[in-house]
């Protein structure tokens, strides 16, 4: 797909979000619009009931271990060209999870996706995160509503409420993507429609140093992770980072256990000469 992603880049770095519209292939959205609704069936989805996820919203979790067109979402390359710009190469799936926001639920705390890591802010984006719109997002169905230029904020009280927070509503049509850095301040809005469900899917990523929201190596079956690419794998936290962390014997968890390639230890890239021995 044809996109000019370079003024994206830059309202990251500036602003901490950007809408790419139209940025997903309709057929891929009708897919994954259709397997939403398969799952909340199947895994019998209910609101969680809580002041965070609400009380009219319904998600579904782990979706990478459900069904084959959820392997597309990940790599999407419009979509993990805007992460790596923030992240750097090597970031991870950190979760994924749909979300069907439905008429009359309250607007969602504004709150930062990377509020729970103790680190002072500003500081090196460690999360990176991103809405697919599989329905039109409107400000009256609950757009994610952001909060502009809140990333480079220096260590902001997520505790004082945010009822002098001024917000933004996210609106785009079907098929696009909302991505934002994971200092920025966001939150689910308020649907005040009568019929209106607002559907989206949160592909959520971090750096390759931080843990994953969820742990994707237990939760996705040995036997579904094997039909997985090499490069899903890598996304899922299969690799070693930077040639070092997570490996098993000097050896990447993809090598051992699914004979993908072999990764060069970064202790073993440069090896002594046998002259120097």
């Amino acid at each position: 797909m044809d996109i000019d992603l370079a003024p994206h880049h830059q309202q990251l770095a500036e602003e901490g979000y950007t809408i790419v519209e139209n940025a997903i292939e309709p057929e891929l959205v009708d897919a994954l619009l259709a397997d939403v609704h398969r799952l909340e069936n199947v895994l019998g989805s209910r609101p969680a009931d809580n002041r965070f996820e609400g009380n009219l919203t319904t998600r579904s979790y782990n979706l990478l271990a459900h069904g084959e067109v959820w392997q597309q979402v990940p790599p999407h390359p419009v979509v993990l060209e805007l992460i790596e710009g923030v992240l750097g190469p090597q970031c991870l799936v950190s979760s994924l999870a749909s979300i069907s926001l439905g008429p009359g639920e309250t607007a969602q705390v504004i709150h930062a996706d990377d509020q729970i890591q103790p680190l002072a802010k500003p500081h090196v984006a460690t999360v990176c995160n991103s809405m697919w719109a599989l329905t039109d997002f409107t400000e009256a169905n609950g757009a994610t509503r952001v909060v502009p230029g809140s990333h480079q904020w220096q260590n902001p009280d997520y505790f004082a409420g945010d009822a002098d927070v001024d917000t933004i509503a996210a609106e785009m049509p079907r098929g696009s993507v909302l991505v934002w850095h994971g200092s920025t301040w966001h939150g689910g809005g308020a649907n005040v429609t009568e019929d209106e469900v607002r559907i989206g899917v949160a592909m959520n990523y971090c750096a390759g140093f931080i843990r994953q929201q969820e742990n994707q190596q237990l939760g996705i079956p040995a036997d579904v992770m094997r039909t997985f690419s090499p490069e899903l794998r890598q996304l899922c936290g299969l690799g070693m980072y930077r040639g070092l962390t997570g490996n098993i014997e000097k050896k990447s968890p993809a090598e051992v256990l699914y004979d993908d390639p072999a990764e060069v230890q970064i202790w073993d890239a440069e090896p002594i000469a046998p002259a120097a021995r």
